[in-house]
């Protein structure tokens, strides 16, 4: 075992940040408690560049390095550019929040002395200190990744008392999101509803655009509120069916679009979110946002956090959850998700909070 970490002994810590927007949230209750913990050190933060803005604001961090963005040979060429220059910064830690076996390499080849993450993807000789995963009979158990998150850094001493999400909108972000309101029409003080119909992992989370749409029409008619709809570049032409499809009026944020950054703003500040099992669910959790997620393949234990302010809905269906990008059948865990039901969760949420708008943060 390998000694304890004193704190004011770690000059240079490295944290390798998750890749996926609703991980990077998942993670800020332990890098919240990592910047406490090793309050002297000066700590850099390795990632994909695209999460920048999830993390940015925060004061979490005192410089970042961006994994390469190319593909192939380049890539790798880039890759072993990095591992040079994390050399250079000579770091005294090492704490991999992600589970790749390039993250374990990348760390081994800086010639980062304390390497510490979990076991998995034949890496484990590539770590000073390693975690076993929660497995049953060679399986992955389904688990919280945020109680994942935080044994990593509890093996390193770093208490992580508070599991709450968290994120901060950085004077840039809150600018950009204001701006962004104001182009659509939607006034300081405006209550409205976010609509996030897309999924980074892929279609087979995604709930019917139609459906979406009549929920729009339906959020209107009986709270009074607009829907706003958002999503990523590639999620437009998405946006627009159901923008095509609602009867009533509808904003749909495609040209501009939100970005990371602006996203924080917006959803901040709607009355209720509903969404996907994706990034932005997070988000709303972060802020106290009102927030209805409608689950289809994945399996909400991994994801969860016992939000108070999150309903959560799943079909349930023989062959789910079965964690695939696309189905290969008849997406029966979404088709057969109703609107009524989803409406059914924002009815409870919103008379809950009688229309209260969370606090920005």
């Amino acid at each position: 075992m390998p000694a304890p970490y004193e704190p004011d002994r770690i000059e240079r810590l490295l944290v390798v940040v998750p890749n996926w927007v609703g991980d990077v949230v998942l993670a800020t209750p332990v890098l919240a408690a990592l910047r406490g913990h090793f309050a002297s050190a000066r700590i850099s933060f390795l990632m994909r560049g695209y999460v920048a803005d999830v993390v940015a604001g925060a004061g979490w961090h005192d410089e970042q390095f961006f994994w390469p963005q190319q593909r192939g040979l380049v890539r790798e060429l880039r890759v072993w550019d990095l591992s040079r220059r994390l050399r250079q910064a000579r770091f005294d830690l090492a704490v991999l929040l992600t589970n790749s076996f390039r993250a374990a390499l990348v760390t081994r080849l800086a010639r980062v002395p304390r390497r510490v993450g979990y076991a998995r993807d034949g890496r484990g000789w590539l770590l000073s200190d390693k975690l076993k995963p929660l497995r049953r009979d060679g399986v992955f158990v389904p688990s919280p990744v945020t109680d994942a998150y935080a044994g990593i850094a509890e093996r390193i001493g770093c208490s992580v008392t508070d599991r709450t999400l968290r994120l901060t909108i950085s004077d840039e972000q809150r600018r950009a999101g204001t701006n962004l309101l104001r182009h659509y029409g939607i006034g300081e003080g405006e209550l409205y509803a976010v609509l996030n119909p897309g999924a980074a992992f892929g279609a087979a989370k995604c709930w019917l655009p139609e459906r979406f749409a009549e929920l729009a029409d339906r959020v209107r008619q009986e709270f009074q509120l607009r829907s706003v709809v958002v999503g990523a570049p590639g999620e437009r032409d998405l946006m627009r069916a159901i923008a095509d499809r609602a009867a009533g009026e509808l904003i749909c944020c495609d040209e501009p679009g939100t970005t990371l950054g602006s996203l924080k703003l917006v959803i901040s500040g709607a009355a209720l979110l509903v969404c996907n099992d994706t990034g932005p669910r997070h988000y709303g959790n972060a802020f106290g946002v009102p927030t209805v997620t409608i689950f289809g393949p994945t399996h909400q234990a991994w994801t969860d956090t016992a939000g108070a302010r999150e309903i959560k809905i799943q079909e349930q269906v023989a062959c789910g959850p079965c964690q695939l990008r696309r189905c290969p059948i008849d997406h029966r865990c979404m088709t057969r998700v109703s609107v009524e039901r989803v409406l059914g969760g924002v009815r409870t949420l919103l008379q809950e909070q009688t229309h209260a708008a969370p606090a920005r943060t």
